[in-house]
């Protein structure tokens, strides 16, 4: 299977108590899902921005100047992204979209 490459499976976490975005050491495992207490984990889309930084779920993404968040849509089974003032309006997250966004930061620490 020479077409096979692994992707890398990354994740950052919102801590909700001290609300702060943060990289993990460890996430716990219970029967095949990942969780850690208090903590919401964001995973690693696979993608770079414009800039070269990693763009993870919840991270809000700037183009020219409009806002748009990257979430994972589980009914479609992929990553998507939507302007911030119009959720119902979902494209789907792929490369040629990511190289000419720019990371703001992620939605949760943006909130505080």
């Amino acid at each position: 299977m020479s077409y096979f490459v692994p992707r890398k499976i990354k994740f950052r976490a919102w801590n909700s108590e001290a609300k702060l975005l943060m990289r993990l050491d460890r996430i716990d495992c219970n029967k095949g899902e990942l969780f850690r207490k208090d903590h919401v984990l964001l995973q690693f889309t696979g993608l770079l921005d414009k800039e070269q930084e990693e763009i993870y779920d919840m991270d809000v993404l700037l183009i020219y100047s409009e806002k748009h968040l990257v979430f994972w849509d589980s009914e479609k089974n992929g990553w998507f992204f939507s302007k911030l003032d119009q959720p119902s309006e979902r494209n789907p997250f792929l490369n040629v979209n990511a190289r000419v966004m720019k990371r703001l930061g992620n939605y949760f620490e943006l909130q505080k």
